[in-house]
């Protein structure tokens, strides 16, 4: 289980992050909403470890760890999928998931078949450029990578942002599959509501860096979500 306890954020004098609190358990997908701009992309870096939290605790799996690098705890088991994919535009398709090797032990520096059962495409264009691929391709090719890494948290920013109705619901049976083998939590961050409310085990609305709304996914009150996530 991954538990955020209060944690703050600054970016220098800015609060980002205002004592948000959060769950997120192996076996169940765990959304974060809320409008741009009100801390969510914020909390997953923290989470990962790309930015410095100033007050709270981050525990992953019983043992704290906020003040780890974001290496560390690749190596413990927490994958980020950064909203825009960030795929190696120079290397194949191939390297760019060796690059998630990094962190593994040499015995298990092969990348699964399963890989290519989720993302067929993956296979088909095994030694394209990252660069040359559709960003729906990328967005596949960036879960991908992730999941090279056998992590025990998915961490998912805005995983349909720019990406063509096929492709999102491919994202989505992927997403219900890894939830559904019980084995990792995802932990998603999404502004398509209905992407995020068909996938939500749990929830957690964010507005102006705290945490505003949360609860069961099939408890969910869309019309007060909604008031939240609407410009």
């Amino acid at each position: 289980m991954l538990e955020i306890c209060e944690v703050d954020l600054h970016y220098g004098a800015s609060q980002a992050l205002k004592k948000v609190s959060l769950t997120a358990e192996k076996g169940r997908v765990s959304c974060v909403m809320g409008r741009n701009g009100v801390g969510k992309t914020s909390l997953m870096r923290a989470i990962a470890g790309q930015q410095a939290i100033s007050g709270g605790t981050i525990i992953w799996e019983g043992q704290d760890i906020s003040r780890l690098a974001p290496y560390e705890r690749a190596k413990k088991g927490v994958a980020y999928v950064p909203q825009g994919r960030d795929v190696f535009s120079q290397l194949t398709v191939l390297e760019n998931l060796k690059t998630g090797f990094s962190v593994l032990p040499r015995a298990s520096r092969h990348i699964p078949d399963e890989i290519f059962e989720l993302f067929p495409v993956l296979k088909q264009m095994i030694k394209r450029r990252g660069g040359d691929l559709s960003g729906g391709q990328q967005q596949q090719l960036a879960i991908a990578r992730a999941l090279v890494t056998r992590p025990g948290l998915l961490i998912l920013d805005e995983p349909t942002e720019g990406i063509q109705p096929s492709i999102i619901k491919d994202i989505q049976n992927v997403i219900s599959l890894l939830r559904n083998r019980g084995g990792m939590a995802v932990l998603l961050v999404e502004q398509y509501f209905e992407f995020a409310r068909d996938l939500a085990d749990d929830y957690l609305v964010m507005d102006r860096g705290e945490a505003v709304l949360s609860g069961l996914g099939d408890e969910m009150d869309e019309a007060e979500v909604r008031r939240y996530i609407t410009v």
